[in-house]
């Protein structure tokens, strides 16, 4: 703007036109038209405390704004379509141009066109410095270079994948190399990256990567990966994703990424690696240099600001750390167990039919029905067919079978006689494994509801008088020899009484009927 005050001030000094243009500066000719017009005017220095340049702009200029009637262009419609694949700007006026020739409207030259978006585009850019609190929020994503690993057999080389983690508020970093970019690896990177830090921050500002958003129907509906948020409820920390397309939602870990690529990443692009051990190794030295190097711009390190100012502000962390859960389903068997990689883990019987929800870590499974947990068991390795099967999820009667053992069934036995006590010793031993012979212990003890605990004992006496090893199923035959001899002997007994009431003797009554 011309500086109309000063260009008065000096003229009422008595400086000439030419010395004037020199100290403001600007054109001779611009200064003569403004002293020309201020007399026309009758506007002289000194001038009001409160008088501006841009009033004596109002004031002193002669040109009359134009109005154009040339139609502008839709800003909003504009940015939505070129936001789509395959529509450039020079499409768009081309519509543009049609639609104004239909309307008998003036349209803009195509580079008017562009400009006009271009200044909407400007405005749109305007950036606003947001102060971050200490401790309050951690910025994650992949960096875009990638390592280098050499195979020592076969001098094949592959990627190892960068993770970056920034603190916004310090910017102190943490990097760790993987393999790949799957889920294991986030998760793992994100474990090791608060042990580092040695704390939780309470935000966590990730990428829109799979591993952390799920994106169903457009950026607009977003759902946080399962796995990603059980890691988020255990470190007890908040997840916000950055939007879609917006680099600046985490520009600390966007600015870090570029250094990172250049002090680590860089820096070790002469050296060979064969392991991810071996680089991750190379690289915590290169991130510590990073992190203590001095800021440019002001006093101290990441690292002196993180520790002063951050870490006494971080969430403690958890007791344990969080472990990456595998999610399956499983149907209840008829045995109320279920099975889990070959190994079978019981639930309460009453779910027998029903599908489960199988949470499953390196150390425990967790069966969950309708999101209700309903069982836990430590998980099982090694030989598969292996059974883990709490009392408490069995019917009643199945419970009962399982309180049985032997010295119960000796016990039991002795309360008879000594013969069946003998018998059910020699039968628990008669077994490799003792709770195979359970079932013919049981049969055996429940002749005596059947017989009597007299003819029990008399008969596994008969039965050892015969061997020193009877079996359930020789006792059982001797009681029932027992039954029968009984049998026989009461039938014949029967028939005689009935021979001598009714055999030969007729009594009067038959005579007197014939």
């Amino acid at each position: 703007m011309t500086k109309y005050r000063e260009i008065l001030r000096l003229k009422s000094l008595g400086f000439s036109e030419r010395n004037i243009a020199l100290s403001v500066p600007c054109s001779r000719n611009t200064v003569s038209k403004v002293l020309k017009r201020a007399g026309e005017k009758s506007i002289s220095w000194p001038l009001p405390d409160d008088t501006t340049d841009a009033d004596l702009e109002k004031q002193l200029s002669t040109s009359v704004p134009s109005k154009s009637t040339k139609r502008m262009p839709d800003y909003a419609y504009i940015r939505k379509e070129l936001l789509k694949n395959g529509v450039s700007k020079k499409l768009l006026w081309t519509e543009y141009m049609e639609d104004c020739r239909q309307a008998g409207e003036e349209p803009l030259m195509y580079s008017q066109f562009c400009y006009y978006i271009q200044q909407d585009e400007n405005k749109r850019r305007a950036t606003m410095h947001i102060n971050r609190k200490p401790g309050e929020q951690v910025e994650v994503d992949w960096a875009g270079d990638t390592a280098k690993l050499v195979d020592p057999y076969t001098g094949e080389i592959t990627e190892a994948y960068i993770f970056v983690g920034v603190m916004t508020y310090s910017q102190y970093a943490y990097v760790e190399a993987f393999a790949d970019e799957k889920q294991q690896s986030w998760i793992d990177a994100h474990v090791h990256m608060y042990e580092y830090f040695g704390g939780v921050a309470k935000i966590l500002v990730p990428d829109n990567c799979k591993t952390a958003v799920i994106h169903n129907k457009g950026w607009k509906d977003q759902r946080i990966n399962t796995i990603y948020h059980e890691l988020a409820e255990h470190y007890g920390t908040a997840i916000i994703p950055a939007r879609v397309r917006k680099p600046k939602d985490k520009p600390n870990a966007e600015g870090s990424v570029g250094n990172i690529s250049t002090w680590i990443v860089a820096a070790l692009r002469n050296e060979q690696f064969f392991t991810i051990a071996e680089l991750n190794t190379e690289i915590r030295k290169k991130l510590d240099e990073f992190n203590h190097r001095p800021f440019q711009k002001k006093e101290g390190s990441r690292y002196e600001l993180f520790c002063d100012e951050e870490l006494p502000l971080l969430t403690p962390l958890p007791a344990t750390q969080y472990e990456l859960a595998e999610w399956k389903q499983a149907t209840v068997q008829f045995n109320y167990h279920i099975s889990v990689d070959g190994m079978l883990y019981s639930i309460p019987y009453e779910y027998i039919g029903k599908k489960v929800d199988v949470r499953i870590t390196g150390t425990i499974i967790e069966v969950f029905y309708n999101q209700n947990r309903i069982a836990s068991h430590r998980r099982l390795y090694g030989r598969k067919g292996q059974y883990s099967t709490i009392t408490e999820h069995m019917p009643r009667e199945h419970q009962h079978y399982l309180e049985w053992n032997g010295d119960r069934f000796r016990k039991w036995a002795e309360g008879i006689g000594e013969s069946t006590a003998k018998v059910i010793d020699s039968i628990l031993r008669s077994k490799r494994v003792e709770q195979q012979s359970y079932r013919a212990c049981m049969g055996l003890l429940k002749m005596a509801d059947k017989y009597s605990p007299a003819k029990l004992e008399e008969a596994c006496k008969t039965a050892l008088s015969y061997t020193q090893s009877p079996s359930y199923k020789s006792v059982s035959n001797i009681l029932a020899a027992s039954k029968d001899s009984e049998s026989a002997s009461t039938d014949n007994d029967a028939d005689t009484q009935r021979n001598n009431a009714h055999g030969i003797t007729r009594g009067a009554g038959y005579y007197r009927r014939k």
